[in-house]
């Protein structure tokens, strides 16, 4: 315990918080985070989880099965899909079929890369999220083909223009139980812009040069994590936008973090405060790993959060959460 609070004194987040007199812990879950694996059809710089084509880290259908039993004894009213591109592992629709048969039947987010929707084998995915009323969040880092392709790769700009149009066919944007929302990172070590003027413009773009519509844009602030700091260390940008970060720290974005209401699950099951957490290995123990089913939900509020200096990044200006903008 005292080499925990040593550690805990020593965290510069830790230090900030108490500065001004915060105590960052866990309220109500109120989303399940589920992270089923790292692979994806995209290579792109920004991704804090090094997700890519060649990654073999995928959900199996046992531990699947093991989170929707738990799920089903729980209250949580929320699942959230991210990977990796959720939609590669084999049993994605098995996952959102089970979860939406349940008694409460629970809300399911699909955090989507778009492109995922138009490769071969995936192209029915559209029809069976509407089906499912599957709310989307998909990546969508600029309404400008050079940002776009250069972020995440050449034709990415125009695949995934193409799969938001097949998603606005389908009724997504347009109809209340569809809800489409864009998701925008920045493409270089800067904060994004403010979230509502940004939206009008990619509202207005993408309507006027090619008929989309959606409902928000959440902004999304780059955490110097994964392929991110890798990118920032190569153009020997790390230290200064950790500066950057800090520099911002805003405490008014605390209560609104992610991670005070939302459990993160990895590909096998473990748990964590955040899906951030996760990819650094800052995972719960008790004297051994604890997964999911280890948990009881109900024992969760007021738990302590693991921290770090990538915390800044989420504290930062309006702050940044899965939901976008926090202030």
């Amino acid at each position: 315990m005292a080499a925990f609070a040593a550690n805990f004194r020593m965290n510069p987040f830790a230090q900030k918080l108490a500065e001004h007199s915060i105590s960052l812990r866990r309220t109500r879950t109120e989303i399940l985070q589920v992270n089923v694996g790292k692979l994806c059809n995209l290579t792109c710089i920004h991704c804090h989880v090094n997700a890519g084509p060649k990654r073999k880290e995928v959900m199996t259908r046992e531990t699947v099965d093991r989170i929707i039993n738990w799920l089903a004894k729980s209250k949580i009213p929320t699942v959230d899909l991210t990977g990796g591109a959720p939609e590669m592992i084999p049993d994605f629709r098995y996952f959102i079929e089970h979860v939406k048969g349940m008694q409460p039947s629970r809300h399911i987010i699909d955090r989507c890369n778009l492109t995922i929707l138009l490769e071969p084998g995936y192209k029915d995915l559209g029809e069976v999220l509407a089906t499912n009323k599957v709310e989307i969040i998909a990546s969508m880092p600029c309404y400008s083909a050079e940002n776009v392709n250069a972020q995440r790769g050449n034709g990415v700009f125009e695949g995934s223009i193409n799969a938001l149009q097949v998603l606005n066919s389908l009724g997504y944007g347009s109809d209340p139980e569809l809800p489409l929302h864009l998701v925008y990172n920045p493409v270089g070590p800067f904060l994004p812009p403010a979230q509502e003027e940004l939206e009008a413009d990619f509202k207005r773009e993408l309507g006027a040069q090619f008929g989309i519509t959606f409902n928000k844009l959440l902004t999304i602030t780059n955490l110097p994590i994964g392929r991110f700091a890798s990118y920032l260390r190569r153009n020997n940008e790390l230290e200064q936008y950790m500066e950057l970060l800090i520099r911002v720290f805003n405490p008014a974005t605390v209560n609104g973090l992610m991670c005070r209401n939302t459990i993160s699950v990895g590909w096998r099951g473990e748990v964590y405060d955040c899906d951030f957490n996760q990819q650094l290995g800052m995972q719960w123990k008790n004297g051994a790993s604890i997964f999911l089913w280890d948990v009881d939900p109900e024992s969760l509020e007021n738990r302590e959060i693991m921290t770090g200096n990538h915390c800044f990044g989420c504290t930062a200006g309006a702050g940044s959460s899965c939901a976008g903008a926090i202030v």
